[in-house]
């Protein structure tokens, strides 16, 4: 009969888990079989980075920039995951450089089309947006009931124009969304054919000049990086309102602030913002702008953070990790 060696394990891995799975805590279950688990509910940067060279597998979130930096202290890492569709925070190059493999969210298609917080983020900015929301609450607030004489009234949703960015698993919930508020559907997707009904499949231009609404719903990449530029912002219909919860980058920031002060861009909400990890980030032209004017409403990048989405990303991940870790014999031996 075979033995198990005395040595077996060192064959285990070591898997530091630095996101927050208070809400999820099974998730670390399906890692302890495999490996000896370090975790971590509040990760910092600088902790993540004195940490990693001791480990072979991490997991985490985008709070934690897995940088060329951090990368270069982490000579034993094989695979980082990351709970989220979106890996600007990660240094694909510095991983590929360094033969590290990377699981993430982007194409578990399945999985994330049961999550539809982003989408919802979306509208309520829309919905925000349009009708002022923020001011309408200080107003009420101060004892003030009905609509300020002194400013324009609102339009409606129904019969007007909204340009949906990009036809992928958001882009087309917010269409369904368009849709039940009776507005006219324009669609610009270059990697798709688009036959669906109430839909308009447009190029770019004609979507930023006559849509009433532009709501952007693209990855972030080399092509997309700041897309919508100062150029872009000066096509759109004047009076547009623009939503994006995707990824800051995909915005030049300067030209859109130049748009809202001129009245370009109506309003915006945005869920997203350039280099978020920013340890100033509050002091940026952008964000001071927001304290002062009501066209501009921001939220911290909290869009995709459902209940239903938290728990089954992480406990998506750890598993795909768990399969990884058995699947490429980073570990033979479980741990009872």
């Amino acid at each position: 009969m075979m033995t198990t060696p005395s040595n077996a394990r060192l064959q285990v891995p070591d898997i530091l888990v630095a996101v927050d799975l208070t809400r999820c805590i099974e998730a670390l279950e399906p890692l302890r079989r495999v490996g000896r688990v370090e975790y971590l509910a509040n990760p910092r940067q600088e902790q993540v980075e004195a940490m990693i060279g001791e480990f072979d597998a991490y997991m985490g979130h985008t709070d934690v920039r897995l940088t060329e930096q951090l990368l270069t202290r982490a000579p034993r890492l094989r695979v980082a995951c990351t709970c989220s569709t979106g890996t600007d925070h990660i240094d694909k190059d510095e991983l590929s450089r360094r033969n590290i493999d990377l699981i993430a969210l982007t194409t578990e298609y399945g999985l994330l089309d049961t999550f539809t917080s982003t989408a919802e983020m979306a509208w309520l900015l829309l919905l925000a947006c349009r009708r002022r929301l923020p001011s309408l609450f200080e107003r009420a607030k101060a004892g003030r009931i009905g609509l300020d004489p002194n400013y324009p009234l609102p339009p409606q949703l129904s019969c007007k124009t909204m340009g949906v960015i990009g036809y992928g698993r958001l882009g087309k919930m917010l269409v369904e969304y368009g849709k039940a508020f009776r507005m006219r559907i324009l669609v610009c997707d270059p990697h798709k054919t688009i036959n669906a009904p109430g839909v308009e499949q447009v190029n770019f231009d004609t979507l930023i000049t006559t849509a009433d609404v532009v709501t952007l719903h693209v990855h972030l990449n080399d092509e997309t990086h700041h897309m919508m530029s100062r150029d872009v912002f000066a096509k759109m219909k004047y009076g547009v309102t623009f939503i994006n919860v995707s990824r800051g980058d995909l915005i030049d920031e300067d030209a859109l602030l130049d748009a809202l002060r001129s009245g370009r861009v109506a309003a915006a909400g945005l869920d997203v913002v350039h280099n978020e990890w920013d340890p100033d980030l509050a002091t940026r032209p952008l964000l001071q702008y927001a304290k002062t004017h009501d066209n501009l409403i921001l939220t911290p990048h909290v869009a995709g953070g459902s209940l239903e989405s938290v728990i089954d990303a992480r406990i998506f991940i750890a598993n795909q990790l768990a399969d990884y870790i058995v699947r490429t014999g980073m570990t033979r031996v479980a741990i009872e």
